[in-house]
């Protein structure tokens, strides 16, 4: 753009102000004082005073060469997910160059473009920041070289300022809409629901079904499902609120989804799933233990069981057996009867584990209790057997109906040797075993065992190997329930650090809390979750191979991910994946649920395309909301100041004028000879009148 000159006069006083004006004041009281009189030459006085006080104020001509500047106008694309629907992303570019096409025409004007995407907020929610893309691009321009902004999107934008202050420019701001009018959705949106839950118990969830551009009072045939598994179905009413209610299945994370039927010309069916993370928890769990006798070993189960807070834990030691006979009365013994039918009848399933710890037949326990005991496992119960001498003995607990779901049967034999427990091959690639402290050494380092009851397996998995490869831990799926049998009563020396000890907490915890069906530590699972814009699978197996894990996207898509073995029984793997939503994993028989981004993003749960959104904000700074479809496109004008910014057909760009100063050049009136000769001519003048 060309110059400009700008002509003006610059004022440099020589002296100080406060002396000037005491000069001006003097000579010009001096002045009057002789008009006043009529003294002759007061005139010329005056005119000879006032030539020397504009000379102390040193004026000179000065020359400022300016230098046109641009109006910077930003060109804000909305390059989001809903952009992506229905044809917008072509539409969207074919406005964009025919907008910077007509801008560049005009010679007041600088164009900047930025392309706004998804963006996570600080409350890990996707939004379109459209006003803060804006803000970025016109950062290092002055407010009175900007000429305005021009959105391109489908008008939902999730940071609109409530004033027109928080727009940040003083120009006109116009939002060109994509999409078309007639659009049709529907969505499914999750009101409430519970982040936690107990287990066993009911939660409820609150949702509704909304229709845009659909017929009013349809119903929308709505799906519940529960960890991808669908649990009911119905027909509700759209824009009503609807409650459903469901039992927290399981501990841990469980994925709840609503699925809405598509209706006919949907614009997307992305919005037409809504999903909820419930996290089960578990109500303090019941541990019954029943101790055959008093040993050194008693303690280390019931000190491991009682520091879990979320433990309640019923414990018997039978100190006096019926065949006991000694004479002495029974009232005047301190004892507390055994209560057998109450807990192995009336209240045995109230139990999510019961641990017989050296426990022997001595007739505490009728044989048709231990039939009950087997069915308790059957329907989903879980037993610890803890085992001593007494298990390889005529009275053991495995000659009785509880044999049908222990995972071996006693030998006879009892190994009184020194040994250190060992992980067998399997136990490597189990989760309660694989790991454990010391065992990377190729011998464990742990402390000694003394003793091994000898077993002959008949079922389960053996994790853990005593003297001469014997069985010491053994683990058994029986119908619903499952079943441990430990093979030693000297788990307790590692407890009080003799030879060392040894990882007694960490095997017995996990033992625990995999008799009682810790997702977390299922031999065959397949879990999934969401980082940052990848998917990280996770493959826990017994097997060789993990076997193919296919990925399943919000959209349909479907992707193979190729897992490598992280540690024995572990296997893991990760993909970039492009779109935020609720991904699916399928392995055999496996599946996993998992999310990127948040559950139930702000992008998609509104994708009709609308201006209404935007025209409050752009109308309070003289900008317009328009669609822009097809030949829609509008002509850009320059404006000025406050004039009108929009009208039929054409938008306005504000011409700013804005300039840089280029240099200054400055022509002293009162210095040098020209000066001095005006100064002297006008005393001169003075006193040649006064001396007439």
């Amino acid at each position: 753009m060309t110059g400009s000159n700008a002509w003006s006069i610059a004022f440099a006083p020589q002296l100080p102000l406060w002396l000037v004006a005491i000069v001006i004041v003097a000579g010009g009281l001096l002045a009057v004082y002789g008009l006043a009189r009529g003294t002759r030459g007061s005139w010329l006085r005056l005119a000879a005073w006032a030539a020397l006080s504009l000379a102390l104020f040193n004026p000179a001509i000065e020359r400022q060469e300016r230098e046109a500047l641009k109006s910077v106008v930003a060109v804000v694309v909305d390059d989001s997910a809903s952009q992506a629907l229905d044809n917008r992303k072509e539409q969207t570019e074919a406005i964009r160059q025919a907008i910077v096409e007509r801008i560049g025409r005009l010679e007041e004007f600088e164009v900047r473009e930025i392309v706004s995407g998804d963006r996570i907020s600080s409350t890990s929610d996707v939004s379109t920041a459209l006003f803060g893309a804006m803000q970025t691009v016109l950062r290092d321009v002055p407010a009175e070289q900007v000429g305005g902004a021009i959105f391109i999107t489908d008008g939902q934008v999730h940071d609109i300022p409530q004033t027109a202050t928080g727009i940040g420019i003083d120009a006109p701001v116009h939002a060109l809409i994509t999409g078309h009018d007639e659009e049709r959705d529907r969505r499914i949106v999750i009101e409430s629901a519970p982040r936690f839950g107990v287990v066993g118990e009911t939660v409820s969830i609150l949702f509704r079904v909304i229709d845009t551009g659909l017929p009013a009072g349809a119903g929308a045939d709505v799906s519940v499902l529960i960890d991808g598994e669908e649990q009911a179905s119905e027909v509700v009413a759209t824009g009503r609120p609807i409650r459903f209610e469901l039992e927290v299945p399981h501990g841990g994370k469980t994925v709840l989804e609503l699925r809405a039927r598509p209706a006919d010309g949907e614009i997307t069916l992305a919005n037409n799933r809504a999903f909820s993370i419930l996290n089960g928890i578990r109500e303090n769990l019941r541990v019954l233990l029943v101790s055959g006798e008093p040993h050194a070993g008693e303690r280390t189960w019931r000190n491991l069981l009682k520091s879990d807070a979320s433990v309640d834990l019923v414990h018997f030691t039978i100190l006096r057996p019926p065949e006991k006979q000694d004479g002495t009365p029974i009232n005047q013994l301190s004892l507390i009867a055994f209560p057998t039918r109450e807990l192995f009848v009336q209240k045995i399933d109230e139990f999510d584990l019961i641990i017989f710890d050296r426990y022997r037949r001595r007739g505490v326990l009728p044989v048709l209790y231990f039939d009950n005991i087997a069915r308790y496992v059957s329907d989903g119960g879980a037993v610890l057997i803890a085992a001593g001498p007494e298990y390889a003995n005529q009275g053991s607990i495995a000659h009785t109906p509880l044999a049908n779901v222990l995972p071996g049967e006693p030998d006879g034999n009892v190994a009184e040797v020194a040994f250190r427990a060992r992980i067998s091959d399997l136990g490597h690639r189990h989760p309660v075993t694989r790991g454990l402290d010391g065992a990377q050494a190729e011998t464990p380092q742990w402390g000694r065992w003394f003793r091994a009851i000898g077993t002959q397996p008949v079922g389960g998995d053996m994790v853990l190997s005593g003297p001469d490869d014997m069985p010491l831990l053994m683990l058994n799926r029986a119908g619903e329930g499952r079943v441990a049998l430990l093979l030693s009563d000297h788990a307790w020396l590692w407890a009080r650090g003799f030879d060392g000890g040894g990882p007694h907490v960490q095997l017995l915890r996990r033992l625990a809390h995999w008799l009682m069906k810790e997702p977390e530590l299922a031999e065959e699972r397949l879990s999934a979750e969401g980082r940052g814009g990848k998917v990280v699978v996770t493959r826990q197996t017994l097997g060789d191979a993990a076997g193919e894990v296919v990925l399943t996207g919000p959209t349909g898509e479907t992707q193979v991910i190729d897992l490598a073995e992280r540690e024995d029984g572990l296997w893991r793997g990760e993909i970039e994946v492009p779109t935020i939503g609720l991904y699916r994993v399928d392995n055999g028989e496996l599946t996993a649920l998992t999310h990127v981004g948040p559950p139930n993003p702000r992008e998609f749960a509104q994708v009709a395309s609308t201006g209404a959104l935007l025209e409050p904000a752009l109308k309070a700074v003289g900008g317009s909301v328009r669609r822009a479809a097809g030949d829609a496109i509008p002509r850009i004008v320059p404006v000025r100041g406050a004039a009108t910014a929009a009208g039929n057909g054409w938008i306005g760009l504000k011409n700013t004028q804005a300039s840089a100063l280029k240099g200054i050049s400055r022509i002293p009136l009162f210095s040098g000879l020209l000066g001095l000769s005006l100064l002297l001519a006008a005393f001169a003048a003075m006193w040649a009148r006064e001396g007439r």
